[in-house]
């Protein structure tokens, strides 16, 4: 039976994640935000002690590379799904786009946690991973992948250019998709870990950006770039009846990871604003029915119950996961939801608390600018739309487009 309870054995986890929010990504959020293509230096620090306490034992599960599908017995278990997200979400509170700038934490990482087999999950351990999926002809539409592998020898050869990959420039390895054979659809889509420095991988720009600032965003062109063989992730055979389904059990770990992050940035904005509306004398009476309150207090009362809801998805889906349990439904409507909740809450937020929210005396703005990305990557609301209504109807991807 399905629990939802938050385990007693996470809160290290997640007190953890608090005080990395708390005290060391809120203090320099404005600043990095301002200083776009900066880099962080404290998060050198950061996860090395992270790494320090993984090690130790004392700390799991606080990241992208805590996410791996575990075959289970008991028929309810609670494990690194659910508690990375947790620890996500609160991490997020802090500042989105440095969250997803420190190191060895990207969503390659989880690419790799997903699919890899033991030997390349050890020989791609404690290296930093970005994913690189998107293409200038193929953005949402991951299956139209124009980036190609071919085989020579103990090689691929990778030709295509992949833009808006999160922490691009800074990761030391890309998470690189491409297809096989172009005529074979979805099935021949592969990826491919292609380390830095690798000669035809070519960095090009990072972008300027309206939210996420503190994370570089980069465009890369790969030509004639050799990849071993063995960096292919998952079986290299293209199989019509399985499909595109490697790549997707992908999706189904990283999309209830960036529900989370969704979570983390809505509670932040709940929270602030509750102060600032106590601050102006509005009191939120959970023990009383939003019509008969201020009608800020009505909102923010609306606010939270979509909150909770999200919240809710995204741990069903996570538990889903660790409980070796199929998810993609699931993981499609924790990131449709949470997406959605987490851009309407943070608008919200900022019309509720007025020039306060829009000025830059508050986080509120720059947590407005970051929402927006949360709603898009990983597959955009419209996307998710429709996975959700074909998995519902029972449709392929070419009988509902």
């Amino acid at each position: 039976m399905i629990n939802l309870e938050i385990p007693k054995k996470f809160t290290p986890v997640i007190e953890q994640a608090q005080a990395v929010a708390e005290h060391v990504l809120r203090p320099i959020s404005r600043r990095y935000d301002r200083d776009e293509h900066t880099y962080a230096k404290e998060l050198d620090m950061l996860a090395a002690a992270m790494a320090g306490m993984e090690e130790a034992g004392s700390l799991s599960g606080t990241g992208a590379t805590g996410v791996k599908r575990v075959q289970t017995t008991d028929g309810n278990r609670n494990g690194s799904n659910m508690s990375t997200a947790l620890s996500i979400a609160e991490a997020a509170k802090g500042d989105l786009g440095l969250m997803l700038t420190i190191p060895n934490q990207g969503l390659g990482n989880s690419a790799i946690a997903s699919v890899a087999d033991d030997e390349q999950a050890e020989r791609f351990k404690g290296k930093w991973a970005a994913m690189a999926i998107t293409e200038p002809d193929a953005g949402s539409d991951s299956s139209a992948i124009r980036t190609t592998a071919v085989r020579d020898g103990d090689h691929y050869v990778l030709n295509g250019n992949k833009i808006y990959i999160t922490a691009g420039e800074r990761a030391d390895l890309l998470v690189v998709w491409a297809t096989l054979d172009p005529s074979k659809g979805k099935a021949a889509i592969k990826s491919f870990v292609v380390e830095k420095g690798t000669p035809g991988l070519e960095f090009v720009r990072s972008e300027d950006k309206l939210g996420i600032r503190a994370s570089d965003t980069a465009e890369f062109i790969l030509t004639d770039c050799r990849v071993p063989a063995e960096n292919l992730l998952g079986s290299p055979e293209i199989s019509t009846e399985t499909g595109f389904a490697g790549a997707m059990q992908t999706f189904d770990n990283t999309r209830p990871l960036v529900a989370a992050m969704a979570l983390g940035v809505a509670a932040a904005c709940l929270e602030r604003t509750r102060e600032l509306l106590a601050e102006a004398g509005v009191e939120v009476d959970h023990d009383r029915p939003g019509h008969a309150q201020h009608a800020a207090a009505a909102a923010l009362l609306a606010m939270e119950a979509d909150y909770e809801a999200a919240r809710l998805l995204t741990l069903k889906a996570t538990w889903m996961a660790d409980n070796a349990k199929p998810n993609s439904l699931e993981a499609s409507y924790a990131k449709a939801k949470a997406g959605r909740t987490c851009v309407d809450v943070a608008l919200r937020c900022v019309q509720l608390c007025g020039p306060v929210g829009y000025g830059e005396t508050e986080l509120l703005e720059k947590w407005a600018r970051d929402a927006k990305i949360l709603d898009i990557f990983e597959g955009t609301q419209q996307i998710q739309l429709l996975i959700i209504a074909r998995r519902l109807l029972g449709l392929t991807s070419a009988e509902l487009r």
